[in-house]
């Protein structure tokens, strides 16, 4: 255990030598601040990483993580990360990234009690109430697991669309576009889900909130 815990800490040593090596100025020009085009709802699963998979730099993305990339509308972690990056980085899209093979969404198509997260999973059990005809209609399992994660993630943008946050920031006028993607774990290829919001228009109206 400890010999782990010192790797990390060597780790960090070279990690600092090399980006020094290749820009003197690396850190230096990280400290001067920050403004990310990019906000990134993923999963916390550690074979998900935001910036390796899109390819960009520190600094180029900010992030939120949680278990099944949940946009949850009394979440205060989330709501706060978003309020952040929209009305005070200005990031111009938001992607919520699901990935197949997902264990918080495989966990809520079951009823196997797996501790405290049970609470957390009940709003994937939701989504499944509202799609159950179509899942249930796919019979292979693997086929329907992948389908459930594609609707979550499609799900969360929606979710997304309607906070005050995001409404509020298309109602001034600002360029702000979400996306649902899912990522695959066995090609490193993302899937793009074809939603792509700007603009609460394509919400139902009673979701329209008027200011």
């Amino acid at each position: 255990m400890r010999k782990f815990y010192e790797q990390l800490l060597e780790n960090n040593k070279k990690w600092v030598e090399n980006s020094l090596a290749l820009d003197p100025n690396y850190f230096a020009d990280l400290a001067k601040g920050q403004s990310p085009p990019l906000l990134w709802i993923g999963c916390s699963d550690s074979r998900v990483p935001a910036n390796e998979i899109v390819g960009a730099k520190p600094g180029e993305v900010f992030v939120h993580r949680n278990i099944a990339n949940m946009v949850v509308h009394s979440d205060m972690n989330m709501l706060s990360v978003l309020d952040y990056a929209v009305n005070v980085l200005k990031i111009k899209h938001v992607i919520v990234c699901g990935h197949y093979g997902c264990g918080g969404v495989k966990a809520a198509m079951g009823n196997q009690s797996v501790g405290i997260i049970d609470n957390w999973i009940r709003h994937i059990k939701d989504e499944y109430r509202l799609h159950d005809k179509y899942l249930n209609s796919i019979e292979d399992e693997t086929e329907r697991f992948n389908a459930f994660v594609e609707i979550n993630a499609k799900e969360q943008v929606y979710n997304l669309a309607k906070t005050s946050i995001v409404q509020n920031a298309w109602r001034n006028g600002q360029d702000l576009m979400l996306h649902g993607w899912v990522y695959g774990l066995n090609s490193g290829f993302v899937t793009d889900l074809n939603v792509n919001i700007a603009s609460n228009e394509e919400l139902d109206e009673v979701y329209q909130l008027k200011f």
